[in-house]
């Protein structure tokens, strides 16, 4: 029908290029930022999945500094302990040397002198070790003298506790009777003492130093199993991280493919759309033709 009042063609040709110009103007959108969601209109569920997945990944990361932090502070403590198996070694050797028939008293008492700075070093080393300002291997205050929770999730029940309570409460005990003036707990230098010089002691150190050895070796075994849990933790971690984060770029990622050979079909359809715009408007020209 020829009407001067309603142009069918023309209003079809404007919804057609309107739709066409909000796909057009949704394709450049996410070839210019990358994103297949910019909006919650673009894909609500999507968006809300993606939202989940993100919290998700950076809680992990976080997680994953924790363990590495985590594992920096146990090798420190475990680093301090090797320092005193290699100084108790040291101690029974003397001990072994000042027990021997063939030792004077004056060779005593020079081997008790080394023994004595060498028990001030173990009081410096269990009271001074530290990580981050905080002291760890100190007797009943230290970092590890309690059971330690490490966060290794996203999740608040993602926890795991590391407890060397006993065995570090055990070296202490070890150290303070196998070296009369050792203070794990203070760290004030030795006075002096006579492991090596009075009657028998000698002989009874050794055993006393050889048990203290098995203990920190006992602590240090501790920490290196917890140390190997964090860093499979860790690893887990990586393995879910990534693939989480490959899951939410399936979901926010512009397949730039398929959108390009979008907007090209959107440019396409618009430059036609205009142009039957232009035909369909001249078509009331004919309502003129009749009257003439």
């Amino acid at each position: 029908m020829l009407s001067l009042h309603t142009n069918a063609a023309a209003l079809s040709a404007q919804n057609s290029i309107t739709r066409t110009q909000g796909s057009l103007s949704t394709s450049q959108t996410r070839l210019s930022t990358g994103f297949r969601i910019n909006s919650a209109m673009d894909d609500a569920a999507g968006l809300q999945i993606a939202t989940r997945l993100k919290a998700q990944t950076s809680g992990m990361a976080v997680a994953m500094r924790n363990t590495q932090n985590s594992i920096s502070m146990l090798q420190t403590g475990e680093g301090a302990l090797d320092e005193t198996t290699n100084i108790l070694m040291r101690m029974k050797d003397l001990a072994t040397q000042a027990a021997d028939g063939s030792s004077t008293a004056n060779d005593q008492t020079a081997m008790q002198k080394e023994f004595d700075s060498l028990t001030s070093e173990l009081s410096n080393i269990m009271t001074n070790t530290k990580f981050g300002g905080t002291a760890l291997l100190t007797n009943g205050t230290g970092k590890l003298a309690t059971a330690v929770d490490f966060q290794i999730g996203a999740g608040s029940t993602e926890k795991m506790s590391g407890d060397v309570t006993a065995e570090l409460t055990q070296v202490h005990t070890d150290l303070a009777a196998a070296a009369v003036e050792y203070d794990g707990a203070t760290g004030v230098a030795s006075t002096g003492g006579t492991e090596l010089t009075a009657a028998g002691s000698a002989n009874t150190t050794i055993d006393k130093l050889a048990t203290a050895i098995d203990s920190v070796g006992a602590l240090r075994s501790k920490l290196g199993a917890i140390s190997n849990r964090l860093d499979h933790v860790y690893n887990n971690l990586s393995n879910i991280s990534t693939n989480t984060k490959a899951a939410t770029g399936r979901i926010m990622d512009t397949d730039f493919a398929t959108e390009s050979s979008n907007m090209t079909s959107s440019q396409m359809l618009l430059q036609a759309g205009t142009a039957m715009l232009k035909q369909s408007n001249s078509t009331s020209s004919l309502v003129m033709s009749l009257l003439q």
